[in-house]
């Protein structure tokens, strides 16, 4: 870290001072690069300290300098930088912005849908839609949401419409789209793509910065429980420790154990004290995480550690259907054979296989097994599956 970084984001205004006031004035974009390239080493509240800092320096006379840090992006600046510019704007700098929008670095169009969001150009909209589907997220995210901003109905429908795809990717993407673009409407369509997907984890993990696992539970208590489970399941896999502070996991975990029981509940309890017990037995998945998200991880533990695990084992065998959204979960808490082998005569190939697989970890696998299962289903690929357990 250069020196002129230490002061920028120490605690002596003696230091601070001529350096943010330097950094502005002279468009120190070499200064403002190092800055951005030390976000992950920076605790939130320094990055805000310096964002303050900078602003505090720019004025009319000077404002134009931030357009030389578009080239650096990053979301703890960019509230800092896109409000100077809003405040001191004009039709010569929104005709820059344009052009940029159309022609620069992702970067520089990351800051410039940020900026269309407050100052509403229609000019802006080509733009806006060309890049809502970035590879470049922090792009994506922008666009979607001033397009949300602006209440674009067509970029909106088109969303909604890629929940249907028959492509895995193109469906996240839709979701992504429609989380960023804010209206909630479009919750209802996003649970429905999310009951039906191969990356139900990935979008669930999506939905809930558009809405809360809360606002699902009180609207429709299965899929409030359906959702949560999806997020036990991607948990330390595909959705990083952290957010279960975003989602509030330990708030709703609470909420359901002073529920009446049901065997949605059940399976969703039970999943997670063997998800929690997992998580702090193996040292690989607290070994990066920060001091509070190791303790709220081991508090979930602790509170899940008071259930009666006696009642919600004899509720759970009641999602051994082929049509519950709890299937997978019960066959991994059941002790119930006949339930299992009913499952053999799924229409579905994967609740099929599930419960081959839990019947040979009991060894009480059998031939006749085997063959119900195979006259389950028409597809080569999986039939060789099934012999191969």
């Amino acid at each position: 870290m250069s020196d002129n970084l230490k002061k920028l984001t120490g605690k002596n205004p003696k230091d601070f001072e001529p350096v943010a006031y330097s950094l502005i004035n002279n468009s120190d974009t070499e200064l403002f690069r190092e800055l951005v390239e030390k976000d992950d080493f920076l605790f939130d509240f320094v990055k805000q300290n310096v964002a303050f800092r900078l602003e505090k320096v720019c004025n009319e006379s000077n404002f134009l300098n931030l357009l030389n840090f578009l080239k650096y992006y990053s979301p703890a600046y960019e509230d800092f930088i896109i409000s100077t510019l809003v405040k001191y704007a004009d039709e010569d700098l929104t005709d820059k912005m344009l052009e940029l929008f159309e022609n620069g670095s992702d970067n520089e169009k990351t800051y410039c849908a940020k900026y269309f969001s407050y100052i509403q150009d229609p000019l802006s909209l080509d733009s806006l839609n060309k890049n809502a589907y970035s590879e470049n997220p922090a792009l994506a995210s922008n666009c979607a949401s001033t397009l949300g901003v602006l209440k674009d109905e067509e970029s909106y429908n088109k969303a909604i419409s890629m929940l249907n795809s028959d492509d895995e990717f193109t469906c996240l993407d839709g979701v992504k789209f429609l989380v960023s673009y804010g209206n909630k409407n479009a919750v209802g369509f996003i649970i429905d793509a999310v009951k039906k997907s191969s990356m139900a984890e990935n979008m669930a993990g999506e939905l809930l910065y558009l809405t809360d696992l809360f606002t699902v539970y009180k609207n429709d208590q299965r899929e409030g429980l359906f959702i949560a489970n999806l997020i036990i399941n991607g948990l330390g896999e595909i959705l990083g420790l952290a957010q279960v502070f975003d989602f509030q996991l330990y708030e709703f975990l609470e909420t359901v154990m002073k529920s009446p029981k049901t065997s949605a509940s059940a399976a969703v309890l039970l999943n997670a004290a063997d998800k929690f017990e997992t998580l702090t037995e193996n040292d690989e998945y607290l070994f990066d995480e920060t001091k509070e998200t190791k303790q709220e991880i081991q508090d979930i533990k602790k509170l899940l550690s008071g259930i009666d695990m006696s009642v919600l084992y004899g509720l759970v065998d009641e999602e051994l259907n082929e049509k519950s959204e709890f299937v997978f979960t019960a066959l991994d808490f059941t002790e119930n054979e006949e339930s299992m082998r009913m499952l053999l005569k799924s229409s579905n190939p994967a609740v099929v296989i599930k419960a081959l697989e839990v019947l040979k970890q009991f060894e009480s696998l059998t031939p006749d097994d085997k063959t119900t299962a195979l006259n389950s289903v028409s597809d080569e690929n999986i039939k060789n599956v099934i012999m191969a357990i």
